[in-house]
């Protein structure tokens, strides 16, 4: 099939079939564009109800609004042969380390949530550092050409490694920092606002890569107590798959980090756990638990991944970045 051209590739993820609607006016479409609804595939995502609470569209023209765009989309029913034809064409982002790439089956998917959770010190953060470099990598070295997203809920993020893990892969270090867009969370309710924004900020800069470090911490500390939980849950789940359809709607890779608790009822085996309790355990594509081993040695270990096998292995974190232990 030949590539489409750009003009015809805007027509298509854009608003003019939403605008030929029985009904729908230059007032509509003014109210989704102004919402962040530019494109087909944000509006295909969502629910009746989110949209009219974003847009003050009322129910009927939001459900009216979705069936059109999921129809233009061929969002339908799919042979599972369809599937896998679709499956092979999931993109993937080298970790700099064969093990970890092989653990992972071929590196950090795109179209999926990965968590990496862990203890302090465990590699998340640098594990997120190495990708948002890779990322901008040529593919048959393990990239994907593209930009990365950065979103900071603690302050962990270091420019000095992102220059050390750059040269450690031949690139230009400035040049690399200059494809990487970093932005603080300043609370729950500002993450979740940051990830809708996301939605017209991805295809408009080329972003292959979206980084959420830590994707629990504010929620912890927001709504802390027995009292909170039901509400930090819900909250949390919904921020959870606003990510899932970014990785979907838009074909990147979704990166997220978490921290571990202690449980005191566990007398044999690991008594850490994520933090997030079942919503964590059901969202995530792939999860991925580190642990700290002797010296700069690390060890991850697939907790779930329905498509990957069980197993464990062994990386490095170097002066460069990820590496395999030498």
């Amino acid at each position: 099939m030949a590539p489409q051209n750009k003009e015809a590739v805007e027509e298509e993820t854009g608003l003019e079939r939403i605008a030929k609607l029985p009904g729908i006016g230059p007032a509509t479409v003014s109210k989704l564009k102004d919402a962040g609804y530019t494109t087909l595939q944000a509006i295909a995502v969502v629910t009746p109800e989110e949209l009219h609470a974003d847009t003050g569209i009322p129910l009927v023209t939001a459900q009216k609004i979705i069936s059109a765009a999921r129809e233009a989309l061929h969002i339908t029913f799919k042979t599972a042969y369809e599937l896998k034809k679709e499956r092979m064409t999931v993109k993937k982002i080298t970790t700099s380390s064969k093990n970890l790439d092989s653990l992972l089956g071929g590196g950090v998917e795109t179209r999926i949530v990965t968590e990496f959770f862990g203890e302090y010190g465990s590699g998340k953060t640098q594990i997120c550092h190495q990708l948002s470099v890779n990322v901008q990598l040529p593919e048959e070295q393990g990239g994907l050409l593209g930009k990365a997203v950065y979103v900071d809920s603690e302050g962990t993020f270091r420019w000095e490694r992102i220059e050390a893990m750059a040269k450690g892969v031949g690139l230009d270090p400035d040049e690399v920092m200059k494809n990487i867009y970093w932005i603080r969370a300043m609370n729950s309710n500002h993450q979740m606002e940051i990830v809708s924004k996301l939605f017209d900020f991805v295809p408009k800069e080329n972003v292959k890569l979206v980084v959420v470090d830590s994707v629990t911490s504010h929620f912890r500390a927001e709504y802390a107590g027995r009292e909170n939980l039901a509400v930090r849950q819900q909250k949390l789940n919904r921020h959870l798959h606003q990510l899932i359809r970014l990785a979907e709607v838009y074909d990147v890779a979704v990166v997220i980090t978490n921290q571990v608790m202690a449980r005191p009822d566990v007398f044999y085996g690991d008594p850490t756990q994520a933090v997030g309790g079942h919503v964590l355990y059901h969202a995530p594509g792939v999860r991925v638990q580190l642990k700290r081993s002797r010296g700069n040695k690390r060890i991850a270990r697939i907790v779930d991944a329905p498509h990957l096998p069980e197993g464990e292995t062994v990386f490095s974190i170097t002066e460069w970045g990820i590496r395999d232990p030498d």
